[in-house]
């Protein structure tokens, strides 16, 4: 990754006192799992902007699993061990796997993350990986259930939840760099939206930021990260390390 940005600088000595409690003296870093890979991503540098762009304020220990190819369906070998998400903190999933199906595959995934399972940030195409398959269980767990998506764009965010622990101090008229806009179908009923953008084609809002309630598990989302460009904003990032914190009940 290129040399830190003096906006990435600032911004990140000025988040300092926020995340101070994350990173005090004796506490533990966090164990994060980062799963990646599949279609239309640059997903080893999204890795790499993520995993070192958290670190500049948090301290986490990162697991990457970056498998399955550059195509729309795989069952990578991670997900054959019942016990895959134990150990850690945390999950990221910013996987792409959209035609995988398999409904035996798909519930140990989510059984990962069920009662009493580990908490879980998803990303992006996240959302549509596993759509071809008919059971609604990784949409359940997410929170949303989308399929498709607007064009690229510069789309502004809406704050419709500002009091939320994940948006404190979140920049309250951020524009993406280009990115898709994900049409969101439903919202299940333990999501709570966080923010918003317009369709530039019918107006219509749907959420890009957002919390759900998981069998009592705590999922953060967001559907950006298509570009490489987002991952580079420091916004971004930031929005990602208080999501990730939320998710893992250090806010």
């Amino acid at each position: 990754m290129s040399p830190r940005s003096p906006l990435l600088a600032g911004l990140l000595l000025a988040l300092s006192a926020f995340f101070s409690a994350s990173t005090a003296v004796g506490a533990a870093p966090l164990k994060a799992l980062l799963i990646t890979g599949g279609c239309c991503h640059n997903y080893a540098f999204q890795a790499q902007a993520l995993t070192e762009g958290v670190n500049q304020t948090v301290a986490v220990q990162w697991t990457v699993i970056n498998e399955g190819g550059r195509g729309t369906r795989a069952q990578i070998p991670l997900y054959d061990n019942p016990d895959w998400a134990k150990g850690y903190d945390v999950v990221v999933h910013n996987e792409c796997f959209a035609d995988t199906a398999d409904e035996g595959y798909i519930r140990r995934i989510v059984a990962g993350h069920g009662k009493g399972g580990t908490p879980a940030v998803v990303i992006h195409c996240a959302m549509h990986s596993y759509r071809a398959a008919t059971i609604d269980d990784w949409r359940e767990f997410l929170g949303v259930t989308s399929r498709r998506h607007d064009h690229q764009s510069r789309y502004p965010v809406k704050v419709v939840a500002p009091e939320h622990p994940a948006l404190a101090g979140f920049k309250p008229d951020w524009v993406t760099p280009m990115d898709e806009l994900y049409i969101i179908e439903k919202v299940w009923p333990k999501t709570t939206v966080l923010a918003v953008s317009p369709s530039e084609r019918d107006a219509k809002e749907h959420a890009v930021v957002w919390t759900n309630d998981y069998l009592g598990t705590r999922v953060f989302g967001t559907t950006y990260g298509h570009s490489d460009d987002t991952f580079r904003d420091p916004t971004f990032i930031d929005l990602l390390t208080r999501g990730l914190l939320w998710a893992a009940g250090r806010r």
